[in-house]
């Protein structure tokens, strides 16, 4: 059992991160109207939020920019529109997929840019594509982030090698991601344990950022922060991929922390996050979801169950336990 302290007593090195715009946009297409994305900086600029993570820095040449609204692809000029010269304690974010990105010609020097930290997404089999964008990041003066995905898919040594490989590079942070929704607390405790092992010898932080299927986001993280994980992502009304995540209003509420008002949170989901389920934009967790995250597979199945407008519940069931 935890020590009460490790989640109630004030800790200074927590930061929490709003994955809104980035894994929200995964809902629609980043399709988000600049009042809504100006006043989600402004709400997490009166939250105390540490970093708001405004989307993706995807590339032009294999995604359509007519296709995805700016959000998958995070332009300055975009950027600029809604912050300035961001004049505050909240620090910006982008994602970079590995072999997503044309991340040489894209990310430009931190001394030109908005952007505070590069969040580095990769799989295990692609940790040295991961290597060099974590590396070109950080000469160019940026906070780099490691978010391995698919955690639940990986034997325990081959995440320790990665995890080595990942440790004797610059980057700052690494991610447990919980992209399936599929792991138990108990699960997160021993994963936990070994990026603990690795953030010690390098002197990392570590992140978690939690999936809903089996509304397990709010468990999970919290067992996170009793094994000293620091950096949590958080998303408004759980807006996310899927079954989405873990809600900003959760965390900040559960963290108690004077450096957090859940206030703004709030006003900000009463003004906006109803709105876009009016116009039809669907997530959070239900019956599909669920069954792919107890099956430990990729929500893609029922994201297109959802798409479908498909209630036929148990017959999906019996179509990805056939794929399992």
């Amino acid at each position: 059992m935890k020590e009460l302290k490790e989640l109630m007593e004030y800790r200074s090195d927590v930061r929490v991160v709003d994955a809104t715009l980035r894994d929200g946009g995964l809902v629609n297409d980043f399709y988000f109207t600049d009042d809504f994305v100006k006043d989600l900086y402004e709400a997490n600029i009166k939250a105390g939020v540490d970093y708001m993570e405004l989307g993706y820095k995807a590339s032009k040449e294999m995604f359509d920019e007519n296709k995805f609204g700016k959000w998958k692809f995070c332009n300055e000029d975009d950027i600029r529109a809604v912050v300035g010269d961001n004049a505050t304690d909240l620090k910006l974010a982008v994602m970079a997929d590995v072999g997503r990105c044309d991340y040489k010609k894209d990310i430009v020097n931190r001394s030109d840019s908005a952007i505070d930290l590069i969040r580095v997404a990769t799989y295990v089999s692609t940790i040295p594509g991961a290597v060099d964008m974590i590396e070109d990041a950080a000469k160019k003066g940026y906070e780099v982030s490691c978010n391995i995905m698919a955690i639940s898919n990986v034997q325990e040594g081959d995440l320790k090698v990665a995890l080595d490989i990942l440790g004797k590079t610059p980057v700052d942070v690494f991610y447990i991601v919980d992209s399936f929704g599929s792991l138990y607390p108990e699960q997160i405790a021993r994963i936990a344990d070994v990026y603990r092992e690795f953030a010690a010898k390098y002197n990392k932080k570590i992140g978690i950022h939690a999936h809903n299927n089996q509304q397990l986001a709010f468990a999970n993280t919290i067992e996170a922060v009793g094994d000293g994980v620091d950096w949590l992502d958080g998303t408004y009304a759980s807006m996310g991929r899927g079954a989405g995540n873990y809600a900003m209003e959760l965390l900040l509420g559960f963290l108690r922390n004077p450096k957090y008002n859940i206030f703004p949170v709030l006003q900000f989901i009463e003004k906006h996050m109803g709105k876009l389920r009016e116009q039809g934009v669907v997530w959070g967790y239900d019956l599909q979801y669920l069954m792919t995250g107890l099956l430990n597979q990729h929500p893609r199945t029922a994201i297109q169950f959802t798409k479908d407008g498909r209630t036929d519940y148990s017959e999906f069931y019996k179509e990805v336990v056939a794929m399992d």
